[in-house]
């Protein structure tokens, strides 16, 4: 079967690409052009024409790729052709009554290049984070993945349990064999020092999925305290209706951000108070529940509603920032016991010290973000492949003699099993479908 797709943006543009990949490649671009196949990799200009009416459709770039020296590893072509809706849907048309053809699914092309062996599991996923990148630090760490550095690291801890598993079987196939009286040492001392890199790589304070995911940030508080104010000042839009009326914000409020380079996911949240009214009391279960879950809160407080000291015991002292809006109507009531928490005085409607509240959030995410210089875990896939790995390691270690050497195998085995999993080197055809549906339709 052969795959074909819009691979450039849709909409209205200069130039669209369309991808062909597959066995009937060749018969497409003969079909379609009613001339000889370009010379592979070298841009040729063609009319490209319909295959039954031979109308001319567009002219445009066509570029050929021979496989398996291609993307995918097949017979690979694109063309290169202006971009209207119209000259997209008679290519796309045309192409699909071409016998073997269909319209690829999100994310094939690159499914059947790592099928083909062209590239490992963690490179596609950084090749999908870098299409979705919207900031800096994103399309870094994506680029850092593509280099292959997670890969090795990965491959060479895989290749570590590897032999020592070979020397586990070893014993259990040639048991009559005198094999180094050290050897239930050596390697016991090998899957600890494997166990305790991998340990480590999982306490990295999920950096790699905050930059990959965006910075959760909660503003929480009290009614009318100013946090739909906050979250359109942040956003520089309206993105919350604003009222003096408490209780106007009841379901959670997100907008995404580009901070300095930097993304955040930042919402707004039902206000805090004790409401008879069913929707509001849900408002503020999922207000709560927001706040558990974020990496940072903002706890917006006004002079005339600042007895919420029992509220803030709640929060851990370095995940949240303590506001006290509005203080154009003075600050006179503000307690010590709040002032303790060093709140940031800001007034929203008089623009005034709101850079000093930027300031801190910025520095609050450069210290997260910048917590680690290697990352290797960007999805939760790979952290759950990484936990199983350490805990048959763990079930490893309590065997102790070495007649149990063959349950022990059985340990080692699935712990190599979880890591390749995590680079595609096992059979992993039950996780491919919800990899490569997050990919658009094209790549």
């Amino acid at each position: 079967m052969t795959i074909y797709a819009l691979s450039s943006g849709p909409g209205i543009s200069g130039i669209a690409v369309i991808r062909v990949s597959g066995i009937h490649t060749k018969k497409v671009l003969r079909n379609m052009t009613f001339s000889s196949l370009p010379k592979p990799k070298v841009a040729s200009l063609r009319k490209i024409k319909n295959p039954q009416t031979k109308e001319l459709i567009d002219e445009g770039i066509l570029l050929w790729f021979p496989g398996p020296h291609s993307y995918t590893g097949e017979d690979m072509a694109e063309f290169h052709i202006h971009g209207s809706k119209a000259v997209i849907d008679a290519i796309h048309s045309s192409i699909s009554n071409i016998d073997g053809c269909r319209l690829a699914e999100p994310g094939e092309f690159t499914k059947i290049a790592f099928q083909n062996g062209k590239i490992n599991l963690l490179k596609a996923e950084s090749i999908s984070d870098l299409i979705s990148a919207e900031t800096e630090i994103q399309r870094q760490q994506a680029i850092k993945i593509m280099s292959g550095k997670s890969s090795d690291k990965f491959n060479s801890l895989r290749e570590r349990l590897l032999k020592v598993l070979s020397n586990i079987e070893a014993k259990i196939d040639f048991p009559e064999e005198d094999l180094p009286n050290n050897i239930l040492q050596n390697i016991h001392f090998e899957t600890k020092s494997i166990k305790d890199e991998i340990k480590k790589i999982l306490n990295d304070q999920k950096v790699g999925e905050i930059i990959r995911e965006g910075f959760k940030i909660a503003i929480v508080g009290p009614t009318n305290a100013g946090k739909s104010s906050l979250l359109n000042y942040l956003s520089k839009r309206d993105v919350a209706i604003v009222s003096e009326i408490a209780g106007t914000t009841r379901d959670v409020i997100e907008a995404h951000l580009n901070l300095d380079g930097l993304p955040i996911v930042i919402s707004d949240t039902a206000g805090i108070r004790n409401s008879k009214d069913e929707i509001e009391k849900k408002g503020i279960k999922l207000a709560l529940n927001r706040a558990e879950n974020s990496d940072l809160n903002i706890i917006v407080l006004e002079p005339k509603n600042v007895d919420f000291t029992d509220f803030l015991k709640h929060f851990i002292p370095n995940k949240f920032i303590l506001v006290i809006n509005k203080i154009d109507l003075g600050i006179e009531q503000i307690n010590d016991e709040i002032k303790k928490y060093n709140p940031i005085y800001i007034s929203i409607k008089e623009d005034k010290n709101l850079d000093t509240l930027m300031n801190n959030i910025k520095e609050n995410l450069k210290n997260k973000f910048l917590s680690s210089k290697d990352i290797y875990i960007t999805r939760q896939r790979h952290r759950k492949n990484l936990e199983k790995c350490v805990e048959h390691l763990n079930r490893f270690e309590e065997k102790k003699s070495i007649d149990d050497f063959d349950k022990g195998a059985e340990d080692i085995r699935l712990a190599t099993r979880y890591l390749g999993t995590i680079v595609g080197k096992v059979d992993v055809e039950e996780i491919l479908g919800s990899i490569f549906s997050d990919f658009c339709i094209g790549k």
